[in-house]
């Protein structure tokens, strides 16, 4: 399946990543946008507000985040490709939402350029305070897929990437950049739509007396259908059976719950995407995520010149998390540095995967700038010791 080309801004342009996030979503077909107006994400919405009059799609300013990220649920439900852009307090407030689109398998996509919290924080400031929320922001048990991009081009080619992997497994995909990615300005190239992959939508070929809407396929995830094909069917945020219908009992939960866990826990190896760059001589294995990755590549070669020798592991998709990933690198016992722009959250997960058999270090931040790079490598030089 490939985009319209009419709608493709096919080139090389300068673009902020917020921009590229706009192009990336017009590039994977998308054609509704709801939001409310939030610093740093205010220019996505903005650009998609003058960009849909001429792609055919449709934007909505919402009166605030909540009915955005519904709004998003119902246009799937018609037939839409559709996303929603935030930031900080919004994010907050789309929790409901996100747990509802994550029970009925809605795919959409939802956009957090991070900022310093808590509360209102630093509105105009970075942040990358909210990886855990984003895997356990609603409440119950679900998965999502959350994609960190680390500059614009990876904006636009990640937002492509998020739209597919949301139609794939029919899921809430999540697309955690923060401001500095958002406002930061670099080269980005829009490949020609031909050379767009997109994912199509699993529509059922089936007829309405054959069809279960919630009955699982292929990489257990059922197909679907839009309002107006004349389909009689039962779309629920309560545990339901596979027709849609509420069925209230422990059973019933499980079979549910299970799956929707397990068609992205099962299918995490081909979803995985990792920077992986470690030498086998590595003294210490630099982890970091979105504009944290920038500066770490930095104090990877100041590190050298010290006579430190450094591998990095970067997660692109950092839920679901690549745990196999970091549990090799483990067993050659070498520290882990966690730097992230946080007082601590995915060196946890970290942590986890190390089980004992490398010790993990923490760069904390709580948000504002990025990293200070002797900051980092004064934990460096203490791990490597």
């Amino acid at each position: 399946m490939k985009p319209d080309p009419k709608t493709v801004l096919t080139g090389t342009h300068f673009l902020k990543g917020n921009d590229a996030v706009c192009e990336g979503a017009i590039s994977a077909g998308c054609n509704f946008v709801a939001g409310y107006p939030i610093t740093p994400s205010t220019d996505i919405i903005e650009r998609i507000s003058k960009r849909f009059p001429f792609t055919g799609g449709t934007f909505i300013q919402m009166e605030d985040e909540l009915s955005s990220s519904i709004a998003v649920s119902g246009a799937v439900w018609g037939g839409a490709k559709a996303m929603t852009v935030t930031s900080g307090p919004g994010f907050s407030l789309m929790m409901e939402n996100i747990g509802y689109a994550a029970m009925t398998e809605t795919p959409c996509v939802f956009v957090d350029v991070q900022r310093g919290g808590p509360s209102t924080g630093l509105p105009t400031l970075p942040g990358q305070a909210d990886m855990m929320q984003a895997r356990w922001g609603s409440h119950g048990d679900y998965q999502i897929i959350a994609l960190c991009p680390e500059s614009p081009q990876e904006c636009y080619d990640l937002t492509i990437k998020a739209f597919n992997l949301s139609e794939e497994y029919r899921v809430p995909v999540l697309l955690m950049t923060d401001e500095c990615v958002g406002h930061m300005s670099e080269r980005v190239v829009i490949p020609p739509a031909d050379e767009i992959e997109l994912s199509p939508r699993r529509y059922t070929t089936l007829p309405p007396s054959e069809f279960h809407l919630f009955r699982p396929g292929k990489d257990l995830v059922p197909d679907m259908i839009k309002a107006g094909d004349g389909y009689h069917v039962h779309v629920s945020g309560l545990t339901h059976d596979e027709h849609g219908r509420p069925v209230i009992t422990p059973e019933c939960q499980d079979a549910l719950v299970r799956r929707l866990v397990n068609k992205i826990r099962q299918n995490e190896p081909k979803i995985r995407m990792v920077e992986e760059d470690i030498p086998d001589d590595s003294d210490v294995i630099l982890v970091s995520y979105g504009i944290s990755s920038r500066i770490v590549f930095l104090v990877r070669e100041l590190a050298r010149k010290e006579g430190i020798k450094a591998g990095i592991i970067r997660p692109i998709v950092v839920w679901p998390f690549p745990e196999e990933v970091f549990r090799k690198a483990a067993k050659k016992s070498r520290p882990f540095v966690v730097v992230e722009m946080n007082m601590g959250q995915i060196v946890y997960e970290v942590e986890r995967c190390a089980a004992g058999q490398a010790k993990t270090y923490l760069v904390p931040h709580a948000g504002g700038t990025v990293h200070n790079p002797e900051d980092i490598l004064k934990i460096i030089r203490e791990a490597v010791k």
